[in-house]
């Protein structure tokens, strides 16, 4: 008799435990658009990274980096050079290793109205950074922190919130693949 009573529990707790949804939001069509020649956006990652072209240098990429935010209506409140703090702790940095903060509080502000708690994912994020490519040459880097992919840690974000993280993200996407080309 006992044997009988535990296939049927074995089975409750089965279908149970295959019903639990993640707290994460899966909705692949919360991300931005790359532009043409831009590498697929990975859903899997808040990280969107570009090679920086060669022939273009930092001091380039930091240029274009405040013209063209500049210029779609965005500030650039902070920079934090980590790489030159590793060096003050007598640390090699292993080559460039910057963020740079941007916000455009025009769509920040559709999305801290809805959802206050999305702040501590303000401002956006843009790091520059070196690291080995497959020749073991230090190569630079644009990376983003993906709005969309931080939107998804928000339990039902209203459409208008979406709406905004995409805008942010595509602009952001369209700034960092301009800057790794050196485009002013």
């Amino acid at each position: 008799m006992r044997h009988f009573l535990l296939l049927p529990v074995l089975l409750l707790i089965v279908s149970g435990c295959s019903a639990v949804k993640p707290a994460i939001s899966e909705n692949i069509a919360l991300q931005g658009q790359v532009r043409a020649g831009m590498p697929a956006i990975d859903n899997t990652t808040a990280i969107y990274e570009l090679a920086v072209h060669d022939g273009v240098s930092y001091q380039d990429v930091v240029d274009s980096l405040k013209s063209l935010s500049e210029g779609k209506n965005f500030v650039n409140p902070a920079n934090f050079p980590i790489g030159e703090h590793i060096k003050k702790r007598g640390i090699d940095p292993q080559g460039i290793k910057e963020v740079h903060s941007f916000c455009n509080l025009s769509l920040g502000t559709d999305i801290f109205l809805d959802h206050p708690e999305f702040l501590v994912f303000a401002p956006c994020r843009i790091a520059i950074y070196e690291k080995p490519d497959a020749n073991k040459k230090l190569k630079l880097f644009i990376g983003l922190a993906r709005p969309t992919f931080d939107l998804k840690s928000i339990k039902n974000p209203t459409p208008r919130a979406q709406k905004a993280a995409q805008e942010l993200e595509n602009t952001l996407l369209e700034i960092i693949d301009k800057a790794s080309k050196g485009d002013i």
